[in-house]
Order: C-alpha cells, then sequence, then structure tokens
C-alpha cells in the first residue's frame, strides 16, 4: 500500500509538469509573481539590486507568528539602508503567504505588524509556490544579495541580524 500511494505522488508530479527545486546558498534565485492582498501582480524582479529577504509564512503557523517580531525588527531597523557588500540599496522583506484563506491572511498582516506593503500569496497553500520550491515546512526564508544570490537560508532570530549586519 504504501508503494502504491508514493507511485501516486510520484506520479501526480510528472503529470503536474511541477519540479520542486532545492535552493541553497550561493544559488540564484529563481524568479516568480504572485498576487498581493489587493489582487495586484507582484515579482521577485521588481526588486532587483535590493537585499530581500523572502519569508515564507501562513497565518495559521504558529512558528510563525511567534517569528514575525523578529522580522519586524529586521526590516525596522535595515530599512533604507545601503549594504556593502551586498552593493545594495535597501532592505524588503518579501512576505509570501502559504495560507488559503485571503481574509486570515489580511488579518494576521495587520496583528502582527508586518507594516511593509510586499505581501504575496497564489492562495494554494502547500500545493503552489511551496511546492515549486520544495518548501517542506514553515517558518522559512531565502535571503538574497543585491544580484538575486541566495547568501541565507533559513534565518531567524539573532541569525537573521547577524546575516543582515555581514552584509
Amino acid at each position: 500500500m504504501k508503494r502504491f500511494f508514493l507511485a501516486a505522488i510520484v506520479a501526480v508530479f510528472a503529470i503536474s509538469g511541477v519540479k520542486a527545486q532545492n535552493i541553497k546558498v550561493g544559488d540564484k534565485m529563481p524568479d516568480f509573481t504572485l498576487q498581493t492582498v489587493k489582487g495586484d501582480d507582484m515579482s521577485l524582479s521588481q526588486f532587483k539590486g535590493k537585499v530581500v529577504l523572502i519569508d515564507f509564512w501562513a497565518s495559521w503557523c504558529g512558528p510563525c507568528r511567534r517569528e514575525n517580531p523578529n522580522v519586524v525588527a529586521a526590516y525596522n531597523k535595515f530599512k533604507g539602508k545601503k549594504f556593502k557588500k551586498a552593493k545594495a540599496k535597501d532592505f524588503v522583506v518579501l512576505s509570501v503567504s502559504l495560507d488559503n484563506d485571503k481574509e486570515k491572511w489580511a488579518k494576521a498582516i495587520e496583528d502582527d505588524g508586518l507594516v511593509w506593503d510586499t505581501h504575496v500569496s497564489d492562495l494554494k497553500a502547500w500545493n503552489g509556490i511551496a511546492r515549486k520550491f520544495g518548501i517542506t515546512s514553515i517558518p522559512t526564508n531565502f535571503l538574497i544579495d543585491g544580484n538575486g544570490t541566495v547568501v541565507g537560508v533559513g534565518l531567524r532570530g539573532e541569525r537573521l541580524m547577524d546575516a543582515l549586519k555581514k552584509l
């Protein structure tokens, strides 16, 4: 039975054409486009030349909600800064929600004080962007430099602050 189930999963991935990417430090982050809470398209490529924290989270994720104050602190400390090593002009948090309920997503943004306006989602939970990038748990994130190169993965709390200070 287990073999059948595994074969069925592999077949679904093969038929759908979805190929999970295993993104690591040193890789170029692939571009993607998702919709904002207001329904506008937003692409990673819009932030070329900036240091970007791509933060995967969801309103229903307790650990994500507990990590949000650290992301807010990093944003407040580094927004508007010039990064020497990254040769970047600014810091952006691109919050990627794995929600499937737009109202709960929007409420969590407000409740957690996520003041930046770069929130996106495909509202497909684990079946959209998460599958494409091989995200299997949240919170998780990718820190990319001004050239679009991944310089950190899975940075939380002080590790995030330290990585940003090094740039």
